[in-house]
């Protein structure tokens, strides 16, 4: 056990080192870049030690794994992600126990997510996830659904539309990872042109994430090359 969490600590401050290297090749400030930990399926000691290594934000995809998690972990200052699909009967203990969901792609879910959220909490962090690759199995809001979808969601109370979150089709090419990111990045610029005041783009895994970093991303997700892979 101890030589798994001295890997995990090792790891952090390998990927911490790439996200800086990635930056400064970008020509951007790496302090701008947020280090969300994806631990889904790993056991809460391992975000415990995560932790100790100073790691705060963690990502979970799969709402009674993560109600476990954060009850088990309720003594440590952790800022929780929802990444993952979101059901309808799933809302409330969304809206009860996350600070940010990046996973919303229905007006439907929003709304439950806005009159679910307790008044005393502060607003929902959200983002948009989309389709940018356009594939049929992954989740994510139509291309040319987007703005509307954007415009009646940011009017919602107890919700702070931040802005845009996507999981492109995998490829080891890294000129290829680059432009559905890029994509990404300029529908967020469009968005704002409308009136929107989007900061957010949440791009970028473990495979992919300096590509991700040289178009912009806010938020990157790294779960395997912090944690190990996944059983």
């Amino acid at each position: 056990m101890d030589r798994i969490m001295t890997t995990i600590a090792s790891n952090l401050q390998a990927v911490r080192n790439a996200i800086t290297a990635a930056a400064v090749k970008a020509g951007h400030d790496s302090s701008e870049v947020k280090l969300l930990a994806v631990s889904k399926t790993f056991a809460p000691e391992a975000l415990r030690e995560a932790y100790r290594a100073g790691q705060q934000c963690f990502a979970e995809s799969y709402v009674q794994e993560a109600l476990d998690k954060i009850a088990a972990l309720k003594d440590l200052a952790i800022e929780w992600h929802y990444i993952g699909p979101i059901q309808s009967n799933k809302t409330r203990a969304i809206a009860e126990n996350f600070s940010w969901v990046h996973s919303v792609d229905r007006l439907k879910i929003a709304e439950r997510l806005s009159e679910q959220r307790p008044t005393h909490l502060p607003s929902l962090q959200l983002c948009l996830q989309v389709n940018i690759s356009q594939e049929s199995s992954k989740s994510g809001v139509a291309l040319e659904e987007v703005v509307a979808l954007a415009q009646a969601i940011s009017k919602l109370p107890n919700l702070k539309l931040r802005g845009l979150m996507a999981v492109p089709l995998q490829t080891e090419d890294v000129v290829a990872q680059r432009l559905p990111f890029a994509q990404l990045r300029k529908l967020r610029d469009q968005l704002n042109q409308q009136g929107l005041q989007l900061d957010t783009l949440s791009m970028g895994m473990s495979h992919d994430f300096a590509a991700a970093i040289a178009e912009g991303a806010t938020i990157v997700r790294i779960g395997t090359a912090i944690f190990g892979e996944r059983d």
